[in-house]
């Protein structure tokens, strides 16, 4: 391969772009070079062919198929490219089904499902002549005002990692690889501020952000990783061997490719400021260990062949990134396809996408609270107001097509079916009065229609009111990538809203559609609390019907928070994962305890856990049994989440006051019990010691079941007792759950 041919198949080209912005810097940063002139060498990726504007699938294949055709018959190598595409909610172009963000998996728990609909959504990209998602997003929440939170799973390191690695075996299993974004630290970002440096310390990187990319490595085998545009103690992770190289590769043994965030070997020199010029900015990535610059190839192309002629670049890091690049192709069968027939129909929101989006979506309902007013037992009049109430755009998360994309193209229809949650109302309540009053907006700050929403409140026998955000990006919406938020009040005048609601004396269920938890405290309890409330994290297509199903009782909630329910914006950044110092205590008068705790979520029935029993000791480096019954008390079926919790009460460092060590979803009918029973490796108790290793180290351990991290419903105790455990690559990560009926 000639020196041209090499970098051609290392970038990308984003040949349907033309003057649409759906990425940070686009315009600016977008290379000028023509499509034929690009690909005259080959092509490594072609980006988002179906995903930056809305076009007919058919037709798009239809161009795609004849394209790679071009690139085989055309160029001396004959080689096609690697089509990437989004797929955090779905696989992002028009018509196609899109499914409940991320944070709803996590409130969901339940990695089987998503599984699912991993293996829905790569079936899907797989008959579009798709190659590889840029999915899941692995980041661990640590401070909801950043706005991606809408795209991360959850606030605990091992629930993001078992549900992100269930999505990347789904995915994978179709032939589709995915991508793991965004390595690493990208959520730790100071005060919330997307792109803002990180100043983790290698324990928290190595104890919190790390272990769910590395299930999804070892344990989910995927196939390539994107870097984090973030800094990491001054260091970009898009010029840092030590991460890209070092421990990915070398340490845990990944064998796929490394492909840049958007821009970001570019970011180096404008960004960062590390690098002089484009081609230094392309050095320092190649060498950290980035195989493919997307979406373009503004610093591989041009800029590093200047430097690869002037002896400033090692030609063999060039070689070692293209094997990555074709061994890539090759296992996705690219060197060897021939595209003789595109397809000539497809079903991209099938009757079996929409049963796993409705499944996924009721799962994922948290009832915060209730004083019995739901479910509502057959009302005669119910009012349905709030910005979010009779939107289809507020279930859907930034990075689905229809906010993405078909945002930038008004008058273009969805492409697919999304009740409203009014619509969905009406249609769950068919024999009760439904009146519509929207009352304010998402955003700003219009009063105007107070008056009518309180008459109509004033009017119903409940008043269902819809809140929360309307997801986009880079400033246009509440929440998405770049709407990070310097409070977590609900947006605009919608407290005053709900509150104004609350005072009419008429009950008020509110339901909050977000792509973060907000700071609902004064809805929740006190002389203005709501009667109920339901926190809904960007439900998708589904979410509508799902919800409704809960209000009217066809479905029993089973969802639980992924992530604290803030008690303010000045309490953060905060995790349930804190040690002694970093909750309440005597030395301090700001108290960080947040509204709700992580794993809260109520349902319509209730629950009994007793009879905890864990093995008496066990070997550092071995696993254990904890065994737990749990009981439906109440008079309905429903659905529990079991919840096994440990606490390291003296440690060589300091230790959380509380960590998830396991979790399973069990359904019981009213009166039924199970025994679950938890084979827990210790490594789920391993830390970073003193020495900068990961250990797992001898002492007294609590553990407890309790319907949230916060209490203790049944407990026991067991010792780790032996030499301490250097974890290794063979040490087994995730928790064994079995149940016994």
């Amino acid at each position: 391969m000639t020196l041209e041919e090499k970098l051609a198949q290392l970038v990308g080209f984003w040949v349907d772009q033309g003057d649409e912005v759906v990425a940070p810097m686009a315009g600016e940063m977008a290379s000028s070079t023509a499509y034929a002139d690009a690909t005259v060498h080959g092509l490594g990726q072609l980006t988002r062919v179906y995903g930056t504007r809305p076009v007919d699938p058919i037709e798009r294949a239809a161009w795609l198929w004849e394209e790679q055709r071009r690139l085989i018959r055309e160029t001396r190598l004959g080689i096609p490219a690697l089509v990437h595409e989004e797929c955090l909610t779905g696989l992002a172009a028009w018509q196609a089904a899109t499914f409940p963000t991320p944070l709803a998996w996590g409130a969901a728990f339940d990695p089987e499902l998503v599984e699912e609909m991993g293996a829905l959504i790569g079936e899907s990209m797989r008959e579009l002549g798709i190659h590889q998602g840029l999915a899941p997003v692995l980041d661990v929440i640590r401070d909801p005002r950043w706005g991606r939170v809408d795209e991360c799973i959850a606030e605990d390191p091992y629930v993001v990692g078992v549900i992100g690695t269930a999505y990347v075996r789904g995915l994978q299993s179709t032939g589709v690889h995915a991508t793991l974004k965004h390595f690493v630290g990208y959520s730790g970002s100071q005060a919330g501020r997307n792109h803002a440096p990180v100043h983790a310390g290698p324990r928290e990187i190595a104890d919190v952000f790390l272990p769910p990319f590395e299930m999804a490595v070892r344990d989910g085998g995927v196939r390539s990783v994107m870097n984090s545009y973030a800094e990491i103690d001054g260091m970009p992770v898009a010029a840092t061997p030590a991460y890209l190289t070092d421990l990915l590769r070398e340490a845990w043994g990944f064998d796929g490719t490394v492909v840049s965030d958007y821009f970001a070997v570019a970011f180096l020199h404008t960004m960062h400021a590390v690098a002089r010029d484009r081609g230094e900015a392309a050095q320092l990535a190649l060498e950290a260990g980035i195989d493919v610059e997307l979406p373009t190839g503004d610093a591989y192309v041009g800029p590093l062949a200047e430097r690869v002629r002037a002896g400033q670049v090692d030609e063999a890091l060039i070689d070692r990134a293209v094997r990555r690049v074709l061994i890539q192709k090759e296992e996705l069968g690219l060197l060897d396809e021939t595209f003789e027939e595109p397809p000539t129909s497809i079903d991209l929101d099938s009757p079996a996408h929409r049963a796993v989006a409705r499944r996924l979506a009721e799962e994922s309902v948290v009832l915060l609270t209730n004083d019995g007013v739901l479910p509502l037992a057959s009302p005669r009049r119910v009012a349905v107001i709030g910005p979010n109430g009779d939107s289809s755009e507020a279930l859907m998360g930034c990075y689905s097509f229809a906010n993405h994309v078909l945002a930038h193209h008004p008058g273009v229809p969805m492409g697919f079916e999304i009740p409203t949650l009014a619509a969905s109302v009406i249609d769950a309540m068919p024999d009760a009065e439904v009146t519509v009053v929207r009352g304010c907006e998402a955003e700003g700050h219009d009063r105007s229609g107070f008056i009518e929403a309180e008459d109509a409140a004033r009017a119903a026998d409940v008043a269902i009111v819809a809140v929360g955000d309307r997801a986009g990006l880079f400033g246009r919406g509440t929440v998405g990538e770049g709407n990070d938020a310097d409070s977590l009040e609900l947006p605009g005048v919608q407290r005053e809203l709900v509150e104004r609601l609350v005072a009419t004396g008429t009950p008020v269920v509110l339901v909050v559609l977000s792509g973060r938890p907000y700071a609902i405290d004064w809805a929740l309890s006190g002389e203005g609390a709501v009667a109920a409330a339901l926190q809904t994290f960007f439900p998708g297509e589904e979410g509508g019907p799902a919800i409704a199903a809960v209000l009217s009782g066809e479905v029993s909630p089973s969802g639980h928070l992924p992530v604290s329910l803030p008690r303010s914006s000045g309490s953060q950044p905060y995790s349930y994962l804190h040690p002694i110092l970093g909750g309440p205590n005597e030395i301090t008068s700001a108290d960080s305890t947040p509204a709700l705790p992580f794993g809260h979520g109520l349902s319509y029935t209730t629950f009994e856990h007793d009879a905890l029993s864990v093995t008496a000791s066990v070997s550092a480096g071995d696993a254990f049994t904890a065994t737990v019954r749990v009981r439906n008390t109440g008079e309905r079926a429903g659905t529990d989440l079991v919840q096994l919790y440990a606490r390291d009460i003296h440690a060589s460092v300091t230790r959380p006051v509380a960590q998830l060590l396991g979790f399973a979803r069990v359904e019981l009918d009213a009166g039924a019990e199970a025994t679950v029973s938890f084979d827990v490796p210790t490594s789920r108790l391993a830390f970073t010691g003193r020495e900068g290793v990961r250990i797992v180290e001898p002492g007294d351990i609590e553990l407890w079941v309790g319907p949230s991290c916060a209490e203790r419903e049944t407990e026991a105790a067991t010792e780790i007792v032996g030499e301490v455990h250097r974890v290794t690559a063979s040490d087994r990560r995730i928790v064994e759950v079995s149940i016994e009926r």
